[in-house]
């Protein structure tokens, strides 16, 4: 029995949970079907017990699943044992950094709009330490060290073979707000127009000069997911992350995005504006 899931293994057992009720089955019902104790069904359908392939598969013929799509990704999700390097901090940093590491791993492509701050995985140690370094209460050194490691590993996703594919659309404040000095705020934009002329990076600028722009609470991180239905949402919230994963609200994300992206400078112009800025530091 699992004492705490990751977001991944709680996402299979939504999932599962969801397929269950669009059959309009009962935990007790679909238990019954599978041989197995209601307390079963519901240790699957919250993350605490994990699934093999033939249990998975007969659960999903029980439900009348005939996405056969969707359920190879289901499967695979089930019995994937790969320990990633965000385990390391397990114990050390709160969950929600490693699920969030976890996330950006198996993200077929992430989408990012954000208002005040660069985004995460563009971000130079010297810029996130000094977001770090304004918590309050303060950070114990070790703990802050701990974070700003764990924001630049997370990059290894751009470091691989096949890099994540990745757009960023960042606006004008957040390039302006200097969270350290003027020598941290100008390498930090140069660190944003190396990523641009990445095959596999596409940033975007909103200025504010533009008008008519009412979008500035839509802040997320977008991230594709195997199949449609596996897209997950990240929003910041009071108490840490908040992973958004129903139908309705990824669909009003997707909307939301290219809204955002419509609006925003295109690449070669977002290009030209932030090297405009570094000149002015």
């Amino acid at each position: 029995m699992r004492r705490e899931p990751t977001a991944r293994q709680t996402r299979l057992a939504t999932e599962l949970r969801r397929l269950r009720e669009a059959a309009d089955l009962t935990a007790r019902e679909a238990a019954t079907l599978l041989g197995v104790s209601p307390a079963q069904i519901t240790h699957i359908e919250s993350g605490l017990a994990g699934v093999s392939e033939k249990r998975l598969r007969l659960l999903a013929a029980n439900y009348s699943c005939t996405d056969a799509e969707l359920l190879d990704v289901l499967v695979t999700m089930a019995t994937d044992r790969t320990r990633g390097w965000w385990e390391e901090y397990r114990g050390s940093l709160p969950t929600a950094f490693l699920d969030l590491a976890e996330l950006e791993h198996h993200a077929r492509f992430l989408h990012e709009v954000q208002f005040l701050f660069i985004p995460g995985p563009l971000q130079t140690e010297a810029y996130a330490r000094a977001v770090y370094a304004y918590r309050v209460p303060e950070l114990p050194t070790e703990d802050m060290e701990l974070r700003v490691e764990h924001r630049m590993r997370r990059k290894v996703i751009f470091e691989r073979p096949a890099p994540t594919p990745y757009e960023a659309v960042i606006h004008e404040a957040a390039l302006r707000i200097m969270v350290s000095d003027r020598a941290t705020s100008r390498a930090q934009l140069s660190r944003l127009l190396e990523h641009s002329d990445a095959d596999h990076m596409t940033v975007r600028v909103i200025p504010f000069a533009l008008e008519g722009f009412a979008g500035a609470a839509s802040a997320m991180t977008y991230a594709g997911g195997a199949v449609p239905r596996l897209d997950t949402v990240v929003r910041d919230a009071p108490h840490g992350a908040a992973f958004v994963d129903s139908a309705a609200q990824l669909d009003a994300f997707r909307t939301l995005f290219r809204k955002v992206e419509a609006a925003s400078l295109d690449p070669a112009r977002s290009c030209d504006f932030i090297h405009k800025l570094t000149k002015e530091l």
